[in-house]
């Protein structure tokens, strides 16, 4: 098994490259320029698995050729983002590819935005945990418009650090990722007939499943079941559902076993405790909670109804 490279700090991913030290030990940005045509990496640095203790922010300009997205393939010329959050398993490029490039990366380690507001919602930025098969595609307008911000992050960074500097720091990495979110909207909305097959694919995906033995031997499916399914991150899928059904994943399958649930309901003497163990809950309580969320009854009270 080939080894993988762990990196814990800003500090020790410069010294990897074979940069001078950061200007902040928390974090930096990282242009084409100063790795000199990646000259100074060493060889085995390229084309390994890593993880890392650190958010990255990856910009790669004008990647030529086919570009896989999703299951389908696209030829683009525009530039993509890249996301990357702390202990993810990534594969560096090879030398060939990362000398055919340009472009830059912003790291930054939770420790600066740790005891902030964005500290607190950094999991809503789902796409720090897409596949870089999802990555962001910006038009020329937008690449200048967050080179702009990234460039500004590090001016504050470079400078003299003051009582300002963290909040400011802080507060345009969080005006950026807030762009990113934008940007991907009108991804998910340039690419709607795409997204539509997806949607398809998911709705027939979903409808299997309950109609094979899957549901009485596993129970609900997970959402990670469809993500695996369709080749795509589960957040990404769940995102894009989102976009175009105003349901994520978990809001779909939840809905769909409601329906089931109400056929068992009117034409079976089951107890509520046995259909709830039918489709997997440990505790009929649980079931008994998403039912009534989605109907406004409970299970009792929808049998009597009807």
């Amino acid at each position: 098994m080939s080894e993988i490279f762990s990196i814990k700090s800003i500090s020790e991913f410069h010294e990897l490259l074979g940069l001078p030290l950061p200007e902040h030990p928390l974090i930096s940005l990282i242009h084409d320029e100063m790795l000199m045509n990646h000259d100074n990496i060493r060889d085995e640095l390229f084309n390994v698995k890593y993880t890392s203790e650190l958010y990255y922010i990856v910009f790669k300009d004008k990647v030529r050729g086919s570009f896989g997205y999703g299951r389908s393939t696209y030829d683009f010329q525009e530039g993509t983002l890249i996301f990357s959050s702390p202990r993810q398993v990534l594969t560096s490029p090879s030398k060939e590819m990362e000398n055919g490039v340009n472009g830059w990366a912003l790291l930054f380690h939770p420790d600066l935005i740790r005891e902030s507001s964005l500290g607190e919602k950094m999991d809503n930025y789902t796409f720090f945990s897409y596949d870089v098969n999802e990555a962001l595609h910006l038009s020329p307008k937008e690449e200048k418009f967050i080179l702009e911000l990234v460039l500004k992050i590090k001016e504050e960074y470079s400078q003299n650090i003051d009582q300002h500097s963290q909040t400011l720091i802080v507060s345009n990495i969080e005006l950026l990722l807030n762009y990113c979110v934008r940007f991907y909207d009108r991804q998910f909305y340039t690419r709607t007939n795409i997204n539509k097959n997806f949607v398809s694919d998911f709705e027939s995906a979903l409808i299997a499943y309950f109609n094979s033995s899957k549901l009485e031997e596993e129970g609900l499916p997970s959402t990670n079941y469809f993500g695996h399914k369709l080749n795509m991150s589960t957040n990404y899928l769940s995102d894009m559902l989102k976009k175009e059904t105003g349901k994520s994943i978990k809001e779909h399958i939840d809905g769909f076993m409601v329906e089931k649930a109400k056929l068992f309901l009117l034409n079976s003497d089951k107890k509520i405790s046995e259909i709830a163990y039918d489709f997997g809950f440990e505790y009929p309580q649980s079931f008994t909670r998403i039912f009534k969320n989605k109907t406004g009854m409970s299970p009792v009270e929808y049998r009597k109804s009807k």
